[in-house]
């Protein structure tokens, strides 16, 4: 049977909202409220916070959560966590970001799914734009895919470019979820940076770089990220707090 691990990772830093993770969402900390909704999706056989933060671990463990220390420093989450997850017994690690807590199970549950095809070593998530103007922000990452489920490329460039005003075309936003097998996440911290990931300064263009499929799942989800003090201020709506 699969083993199925959920992966947070959490830095205590962040240039935008410094320390954002531990500010109060309603009565509890943005962080911990991620953690309880990857556990309550009831998909994972563990739910793990991997942080370089005393101040994270002792949160989630004081409250019965689960969490490792990093030992390392880092250049990004993924890094993180296969460094947590070199020594684990787990078949597929799931990175659910630790600053959405408001992830839900269906999209998650999509993106475990496909695991069931063998031959996935990489999954992620992709959303229709509501807005085509939203395909010429360069913050909004899009993903193009092949009628096998596989990314062709993602862009913070408008992709696909419409040659032919008369015809129709959906744009893709990349939902930056991932789910890797585990020897494929250890696989990606060997391999040096790509050209096109720094070009384009996204870090899944390494797998594609190097030949590693990437299927994507469709979902409707719309996430939610805490990036900003005013992220926080909408978020407190949602829940009712303010």
């Amino acid at each position: 049977m699969t083993k199925v691990i959920a992966m947070i990772p959490a830095r205590y830093a962040a240039t935008r909202f410094p320390a954002k993770l531990m500010k109060m969402l309603g009565d509890k900390p943005v962080i911990t409220r991620t953690y309880e909704a990857a556990l309550n999706s009831d998909l994972f056989n563990e739910v793990y916070v991997i942080t370089d933060s005393d101040i994270i671990y002792k949160e989630i463990t004081d409250r019965g959560g689960k969490a490792i220390m990093s030992l390392t420093e880092h250049e990004s989450g993924t890094d993180r966590i296969a460094e947590a997850a070199r020594d684990l017994d787990a078949d597929v690690i799931v990175n659910v970001q630790g600053d959405e807590p408001f992830i839900q199970k269906e999209p998650l549950e999509k993106l475990v799914r496909l695991f069931d095809n063998t031959k996935v070593q990489v999954a992620s998530l992709m959303r229709k734009m509501d807005d085509v103007n939203d395909a010429n922000n360069p913050n909004m990452v899009k993903v193009v895919t092949n009628k096998n489920q596989k990314a062709l490329y993602f862009s913070r460039s408008i992709i696909p470019y419409r040659r032919d005003a008369d015809i129709a075309v959906d744009y893709f936003l990349h939902i930056g979820v991932y789910a890797f097998r585990n020897e494929a996440l250890q696989a990606f911290t060997a391999l040096p940076q790509a050209p096109l990931e720094q070009i384009e300064k996204l870090e899944q263009l390494r797998f594609l770089y190097n030949g590693i499929d990437i299927y994507i799942a469709e979902t409707n989800y719309k996430n939610i990220a805490i990036d900003t003090p005013e992220d926080l201020e909408k978020a407190m709506k949602l829940i009712g707090k303010i």
